[in-house]
């Protein structure tokens, strides 16, 4: 990889000749506009101009061009193209990165679809982001779980509780012996239950419990707000004895993650709300590989990929993806977790493990655990049995036979995956 330079990937479709279309990309993102300029040297451009690595056709699509992009529809072609950045452009800095790489480019009439797949980057973001403080290994470390899969839950309903009720639900959680519970992204800071209130309600339950046993489960509180309420809302939950706090990547935007991961003194659970509307079209956006890569760098000790069977739009083959693309090498900095969550139960974990082969996940149930038909405890069991079973290398079925808890979420839940 050249320490000069970033490669961007993207997919794109244009109804001009492809290679036009690329330069006119190219140019604009760099030196360029609709005209050559009088100062645009060809020295300038031989500096600064992003330049064309590779440009490969691939089979069209049967989506619909982008509104205003010009040409015949019937013309289109579809191709992956790979841009080379100068790193002195913009330097080590994702905000700007982000500005040359998925900014004005989404809106270019010459392209009707583009969509920013994956980034090669230089050692010199590493260099300036430290990435996560915590990742894999202070996370087991905090929460007391050295081995197997990190069994986790969503409180549910996911608001509306009364801070004493949300310590009733906690209660009985980590008495099932939980790893990992969080706020749902919902659950923010507002009057119903505020933070302060909700801080308030849950340590003492969590420090009675380890006290009593000497593992305190990790709660992610939902801190996410301001960029000016970060530190605040975070100190907070230190100063109570949390463990971790949560922040919505896309809403405090990567400014605010790595402002917090700067002061943060416990991990970060990176929940990644509102990025379907960035990541879900084939035709415009940003993908899961390209944009894991920033949040990771920003300070992201967990990050949310989606679970096999889900309840969204990513297919199975999508989410393995973005679990293999978080648990890949990346400049050296500490690996994230990948967040398994999205309609999970404990008959997905034979299919999950055999698919990914590592238990270093956080897999989190909440109706999976919530709506088990015996309570939550035993929602907790049947994770924590089927998970076990599928690390030891037994069936799907053999899970079943052995636990009575997973046996009655397939009651509720159907078959277990095979």
């Amino acid at each position: 990889m050249s320490t000069h330079h970033v490669i961007a990937t993207y997919v794109i479709e244009t109804s001009l000749p492809l290679q036009h279309a690329a330069e006119v990309l190219a140019g604009e993102q760099s030196t360029g506009t609709f005209v050559r300029v009088q100062r645009e040297s060809d020295d300038l451009r031989a500096r600064f101009a992003a330049q064309v690595e590779s440009l490969q056709e691939i089979p069209l699509t049967g989506a619909s061009p982008l509104p205003g992009a010009v040409g015949d529809p019937a013309a289109r072609r579809r191709a992956v193209l790979r841009l080379r950045f100068p790193l002195d452009n913009f330097g080590p800095s994702l905000p700007n990165l982000l500005a040359a790489v998925a900014g004005n480019l989404f809106e270019i009439k010459e392209l009707s679809a583009v969509r920013l797949i994956d980034l090669d980057l230089p050692p010199a973001f590493a260099e300036r982001y430290r990435g996560p403080r915590f990742g894999v290994a202070g996370t087991r470390r905090l929460m007391g779980a050295s081995d197997g899969a990190m069994i986790g839950t969503i409180i549910k309903p996911s608001i509306g509780l009364a801070p004493t009720e949300l310590a009733e639900v906690v209660g009985e959680l980590a008495e099932a012996g939980i790893d990992f519970i969080k706020d749902d992204e919902l659950q923010g800071n507002g009057p119903s239950s505020p933070l302060s209130a909700r801080v308030a309600a849950v340590m003492p339950v969590l420090h009675r419990y380890a006290d009593r046993t000497g593992r305190m489960p990790m709660y992610a509180f939902n801190i996410t707000d301001d960029i000016s309420r970060l530190e605040a809302n975070h100190d907070l939950v230190v100063a109570a004895g949390g463990t971790c706090v949560m922040a919505c990547v896309n809403l405090v935007g990567l400014a605010g993650l790595e402002f917090l991961s700067a002061h943060t003194a416990v991990p970060i659970h990176g929940h990644r709300t509102m990025f379907g509307a960035i990541g879900r079209s084939e035709q415009v956006g940003i993908g899961f590989r390209a944009w894991q890569k920033i949040a990771r760098l920003s300070g992201a000790d967990h990050l949310h990929t989606n679970g096999i069977s889900n309840k969204f739009y990513e297919t199975d083959d999508e989410v393995l993806d973005s679990i293999a693309a978080v648990r890949e090498p990346l400049l050296g900095i500490a690996p994230t977790v990948p967040v398994l969550s999205s309609g999970q139960w404990g008959g997905l974990a034979h299919a999950t493990y055999r698919a990914v082969g590592t238990t270093d996940l956080l897999v989190l149930a909440g109706g999976g655990i919530h709506g088990h038909p015996d309570g939550a405890a035993a929602g907790v069991s049947s994770m924590r049995d089927a998970w076990a079973s599928a690390a030891r290398g037994e069936t799907a079925q053999d899970a079943v036979d052995r636990s009575a808890a997973l046996r009655r979420a397939t009651e509720v839940f159907g078959p277990v995956r095979v």
